[in-house]
């Protein structure tokens, strides 16, 4: 089979992400800036790969200038990373800054922008301030959408000159839908309704940082744009059935929709809440809530997407003495013959690009939108080095040239994405697994001392940026 030269458009955003508690490291953070991510490793560490997780991490806090240095020299056009609302303030009902990590952030900007890397926000990368989650029940809490819209505001003013690409949450789905849905996550709690909430509150939080962001004029003044990072899975039935295809259907409500429909066409699906009603899940909103949703969309989405969700009609009886789940309308389908990645245990299928694309084209409005997150964790990569102590990971190379590809098919379709973020700029810490599966484009050597080291695939990405093509497989790239 012949590869294929594909064209990366001229103003085409080609960098990479990383999160802050997945790279930051707990130096200089006091005792009381813990996140719920901190709070998690100190009350469950032995579930965390190695013992591996936030509290030194990449130790991208005291390496922030090396790192961005190797930015520079990979060519990112930008670089995505969150603000940690955990240690930016030091009182988070009045919003008091902690000077120490504001300033870091501000040379983190500055050595961004220095070096031709332009910075993108989260303000939530599951960050969410431990003492809020404890107190108040973090958020499924109204309180704390009060006070994390007085966070923004502090955010805004100290960094919007600089910063043109903000965002309220990264996949704001998954904390609540491991520890309240699916209880797989400390303090492992299944409880639906909680779990609505939390996705219903997310969804206001959004909405109520686009009003914000409107009444600082952000946009007219710098030209800097408003979003949410999601992290939908494109769903297929296993076959064209009707109960197959309701079966897809409900789970793209539920976990797709849910945040897709308020961000993007500013309302909540009618049918999410019949089911809610129907299920007793239906969480406490209000009309005036509801139109702030409506009056504040998003001016784009970054959507991280890695693998499809494969699922079909259940085959057995749903257990009415547990809590109500999802799960109630699907079960999940195991394709025969699909390709993995062995060590995530994720379907790889870059066909999903295109489809997701087609889908954001037709049934959302074109909305300008970018890949955010997109990558392949692979774990002992240091068994591919050559001699020269380079990793040769032809594979993370494939990975993304093949997702790419079908990306800018969907382009040439007249699909309105503007750009691909890999996952990630360097290894990095994740949840639970913690350094097990690597990432990054950058090699972080744990063994010694964290040195950094630039792995086959940086070089091959570094040549894409510069000469705007690469090579392709020629497989079916017309279907």
């Amino acid at each position: 089979m012949e590869n294929i030269k594909v064209t990366v458009p001229k103003d085409f955003m080609i960098g990479a992400a990383i999160s802050a508690w997945q790279s930051e490291g707990w130096s200089g953070k006091k005792e009381s800036q813990d996140s719920y991510l901190d709070l998690w490793y100190k009350n469950n560490k032995e579930v965390w790969y190695n013992g591996y997780g936030p509290a030194v991490a990449t130790d991208f806090k005291n390496r922030y200038k090396e790192d961005i240095a190797l930015m520079k020299e990979i060519g990112l056009t930008h670089f995505r990373t969150s603000i940690n609302w955990a240690r930016f303030l030091t009182d988070y009902e009045n919003a008091v800054v902690d000077e120490e990590y504001a300033s870091y952030v501000d040379d983190v900007i500055n050595e961004l922008i220095a070096n031709g890397v332009e910075p993108m926000f989260c303000l939530e990368h599951y960050e969410v301030p431990a003492v809020l989650f404890e107190k108040y029940g973090g958020w499924g809490s109204k309180h704390v959408i009060e006070l994390f819209i007085k966070y923004a505001e502090k955010v805004f003013d100290r960094y919007g000159d600089r910063v043109k690409h903000w965002f309220s949450f990264n996949e704001p789905v998954v904390v609540q839908t491991r520890v309240y849905l699916d209880a797989i996550r400390w303090p492992f709690e299944q409880n639906t309704k909680i779990w609505m909430q939390w996705n219903y509150n997310k969804a206001l939080a959004t909405a109520r940082l686009v009003q914000l962001f409107k009444e600082k004029d952000l946009k007219n003044k710098t030209g800097a744009k408003i979003g949410v990072i999601l992290n939908p899975e494109v769903t297929y039935a296993r076959s064209t059935a009707p109960h197959d295809q309701e079966a897809a259907k409900m789970y793209d409500l539920f976990f797709n929709r849910t945040f897709l429909d308020p961000a993007i066409k500013g309302e909540f699906p009618k049918e999410l809440f019949e089911l809610m009603d129907k299920h007793t899940i239906t969480p406490d909103y209000t009309e005036a809530e509801l139109q702030v949703i409506k009056e504040n969309t998003v001016d784009y989405v970054g959507l991280n997407l890695y693998f499809p969700h494969r699922v079909q009609a259940r085959t057995s009886a749903w257990n009415e003495n547990i809590p109500f789940h999802p799960a109630y309308y699907y079960e999940k389908f195991d394709l025969p013959g699909k390709k993995m990645n062995p060590y995530r245990g994720w379907e790889i299928y870059p066909h999903i690009m295109f489809d997701m694309g087609i889908r954001m084209k037709e049934e959302y409005g074109n909305i300008e939108w970018f890949i955010a997150e997109n990558g392949m964790g692979v774990e002992n990569e240091h068994r591919f080095k050559n001699e020269e102590n380079v990793i040769q990971d032809d594979y993370r190379i494939d990975f993304i040239s093949e997702h790419l590809k079908w990306l800018l098919k969907a382009v040439d379709q007249g699909v309105n994405c503007t750009g691909y973020m890999l996952w990630a700029f360097s290894d990095c810490v994740s949840p639970m697994n913690a350094f097990k599966n690597r990432y990054g484009l950058v090699e972080i050597n744990l063994e010694d001392n964290r040195n950094r080291s630039l792995k086959k695939s940086a070089y091959w990405y570094k040549q894409v940026i510069e000469t705007r093509q690469f090579e392709a497989k020629n497989d079916a790239i017309n279907k």
